[in-house]
């Protein structure tokens, strides 16, 4: 028999675990189906989160797990392969299993697409890095390179100028000629160096970074290296639903109302399933509003009901 749950949620990292507590301490029968993708799995601490600033996200995440089974929330290690709508939701996971929802919470995040640079995805997470408030603080004073990616890639390198005073700017496949005026006077102003040509890898020295070498062969001694990730939404779930999605900057995210409810009645989605943007923080509050708004909506739906018998 296919088995029946109020809420299904898509996902396992912060912003579903977070939806889930809230879920299950308001008394309904819940499911997380995490394929176990957090997005910070390169990261050996979190930072900026009040009362865990420095944890791991791993331990983070195992505690999230601990918390929310003492609500009799269940967990499987899986994938969501489809949905069906219909009076209810069916859940179609890769290991063969369907169940139903009467809700929806798809906390499927995004997926960073990093510079196709040699040496780059080896050591993202440690001193490749593309968040300076994430990582900022632990790397201070440090001599930075900044990699373009595009002419948008100056805002990376105004603001980490904020924890180092020895920056450079790295242009990369990025011409000189794009970038405008403006963009050269804060940089000078910044007191960041640019520097022209393509960059061919890094140079790494009893593991660890010790340089940025270019195509024409000389190398900038450099100990930390920020990059532009290009996000990839995981929004397929959410496409096949139907839900509305709005191109941004950063990617196609789906139209959502504060609750994170998307244009498909019944589904919500939190976390960076909605935005590039959204740090841990940021998907803890929006897995507990969705939760908190799921309540409420089975809430009136069955006392209407009731009401209608």
């Amino acid at each position: 028999m296919t088995e029946r749950y109020a809420a299904v949620v898509v996902g396992g990292g912060t912003a579903g675990l977070s939806a889930a507590l809230v879920l299950g301490r308001a008394r309904h029968r819940t499911l997380v189906v995490d394929a176990g993708e957090p997005r910070n799995a390169p990261a050996a601490h979190m930072q900026g989160y009040l009362s865990r600033d420095g944890m791991p996200p791993a331990e983070f995440l195992a505690v999230g797990r601990e918390e929310i089974a003492r609500y009799g929330v269940e967990l499987v290690r899986d994938r969501v392969v489809e949905v069906e709508r219909g009076e209810n939701f069916a859940v179609v996971l890769a290991g063969g299993r369907t169940v139903r929802a009467r809700r929806l919470v798809i906390a499927t995040g995004l997926k960073d697409e990093l510079p196709a640079v040699p040496g780059v995805a080896e050591r993202f997470g440690r001193d490749v890095l593309h968040c300076p408030f994430c990582h900022g603080w632990e790397v201070r004073d440090q001599p930075f390179g900044v990699l373009a990616s595009s002419p948008a890639s100056v805002h990376q390198a105004l603001i980490v100028s904020q924890w180092s005073k020895d920056v450079r700017f790295f242009l990369h496949t990025v011409a000189e000629e794009e970038l405008s005026d403006q963009d050269l006077r804060r940089l000078a102003a910044a007191g960041v160096d640019v520097v022209p040509g393509e960059v061919a890898g890094l140079v790494v020295e009893d593991d660890r970074l010790t340089g940025v070498r270019l195509a024409d062969r000389t190398t900038h001694a450099r100990s930390m290296l920020f990059v532009g990730p290009r996000p990839v939404p995981q929004t397929g779930l959410l496409e096949r639903l139907g839900a509305e999605l709005q191109e941004t900057p950063f990617g196609a995210y789906p139209v959502v109302d504060p609750t994170g409810l998307t244009t498909v009645p019944g589904v919500w989605a939190a976390g960076n399933a909605i935005g590039f943007a959204e740090q841990v923080v940021h998907a803890a509050s929006g897995g507990y509003r969705a939760a908190a708004a799921i309540v409420g909506d089975l809430l009136m739906t069955d006392l209407d009901a009731a009401v209608q018998e």
